[in-house]
């Protein structure tokens, strides 16, 4: 790297893969660690949070100094390259370090992931899907007790059909043999997928109808295997949502339901597909007068973002292998990554529909709102911004918060809001990049 390639990314700002201290610390231990579990990065030593050079003191024995406490206190041992830069008269000290192929490393203990520009703690269920995920593994592959005729007759014939139709894979006509090649068997042992799909398990689908936030008016509790709850799910969610009639000529009409039906599909299957299966919550369902919202536990898996899902380049990271496998050969899903890219172009046929993303540490919620009424719960502050940024939208959230009066803490949870309901999304670096109003 050239001095004037660090140049331009000092003036680009700290992102998920470049960071910023004005010296070594325990921080800086943290972000290594952080780049290593994540996609790596560049850790920059004598430059502000803000991108001002300060310069660092640089000796021989101090850069030794430094890799010698990343390799002690790094486990498994990591040992990044480092390189010295001059520029405007300061001496910068570059740590570059490659994403680790085993995670989770740990720093004395603790391990941490790489968000945005910022570093986050992992906890014990993350840090078992970081070591899952690295060695190729998912949870659904480990091994029951359940045996093969406890299995449910009805759903292993609709599996089967339904993959003999799609035609994705090529039957040996010998059921068992087929599931075997496919890893839904593992040495005479059915996975948890197998008993998720087929057979008799401790996991729910709650669906409610709600009149308003704490009036239920119907609801239905499905414990089917399922690849047989899917199309119960999908008969109570149209049972609960309305249908218009549009005539176009003589004994003709068009249905138009209340949301797009594919739509409602691909979110469920996501849903399903990407459920974290350790925790004992239901996956919930609420539809509204003017919503319907799918609430599954665990948050989006690995590296994945809210912001990826705008984009139509996102890569696919699967929580649960086989399922995904599974619903993939029943032609009911893609495997590339396209889920979300096909939901948006469902929706341009219901210009006042919008949907949002949201993922906490413990859960994932994906909605589809009618934008009149979207538009009623924003905030005031959301709605000022929103109009700023259509008028400057290269704008910081520094300048924001001075126009607005309001604390820059303040702008960063308005603009989350905005983000997760689909409304804004961020194009580009933090220093030359701009914004764009989605909807």
């Amino acid at each position: 790297m050239t001095p004037t390639q660090l140049q331009n990314i000092i003036e680009q700002g700290e992102s998920e893969t470049v960071e910023f201290k004005t010296t070594f610390n325990n921080e800086a231990l943290i972000t290594i660690n952080a780049f290593a579990n994540t996609k790596g990065g560049l850790l920059l030593i004598g430059v502000s949070n803000e991108g001002i050079i300060k310069g660092v003191d640089i000796k021989t024995e101090t850069i030794q100094n430094w890799l010698n406490e990343v390799k002690g206190k790094m486990e498994p041992s990591l040992l990044p390259n480092v390189s010295t830069f001059t520029i405007a008269g300061c001496n910068l000290l570059l740590f570059e370090i490659q994403e680790f192929p085993v995670k989770p490393i740990t720093l004395k203990g603790r391990c941490y992931s790489r968000k945005t520009n910022s570093n986050h703690l992992l906890s014990i269920d993350e840090i078992i899907e970081y070591r899952l995920n690295s060695l190729n593994l998912s949870f659904d592959a480990f091994p029951v007790e359940t045996s093969f005729d406890q299995l449910d007759n009805n759903a292993i014939e609709l599996l089967s059909e339904k993959i003999k139709d799609k035609g994705r894979f090529r039957s040996s006509k010998d059921l068992l043999s087929d599931l075997t090649k496919l890893g839904f068997i593992n040495k005479n042992k059915l996975t948890r997928a197998m008993e998720l799909l087929l057979g008799s398990h401790h996991t729910s689908i709650h669906i409610g109808r709600f009149k308003s936030p704490s009036t239920i008016i119907d609801d239905i509790v499905i414990r089917s295997p399922l690849v047989v709850a899917v199309e119960e799910a999908m008969t109570f969610i149209k049972r609960n949502i309305s249908l218009a009639y549009n005539f176009t000529g003589e004994l003709q009409r068009d249905e138009k339901w209340q949301y797009p039906l594919q739509a409602i599909r691909e979110i469920l299957l996501n849903a399903i597909i990407h459920r974290d299966y350790r925790k004992p919550t239901d996956l919930i369902i609420k539809i509204f007068d003017d919503r319907i919202e799918f609430s599954n536990p665990g948050n989006l898996y690995g590296s994945l973002t809210v912001e990826d899902l705008a984009t139509d380049t996102y890569q696919p990271q699967h929580r649960n292998k086989l399922i995904a496998e599974a619903f993939y050969l029943m032609g009911e899903v893609e495997k590339y990554g396209t889920g979300f890219i096909r939901i948006r172009d469902w929706l341009k046929s219901y210009p006042k529909l919008s949907y949002q993303v949201i993922s906490k540490e413990d859960f994932t919620k994906v909605s589809l709102v009618e934008d009149d009424k979207l538009g009623d719960k924003l905030g005031d502050n959301q709605k000022r911004i929103i109009d700023i940024i259509a008028k400057q939208p290269q704008v910081s959230q520094s300048e924001i918060s001075k126009q607005l009066n309001i604390s820059q803490t303040a702008v960063e949870n308005n603009i989350k809001k905005l983000k997760q309901f689909g409304i804004l999304k961020r194009i580009g670096p933090a220093k030359s990049g701009h914004w764009e109003i989605l909807k």
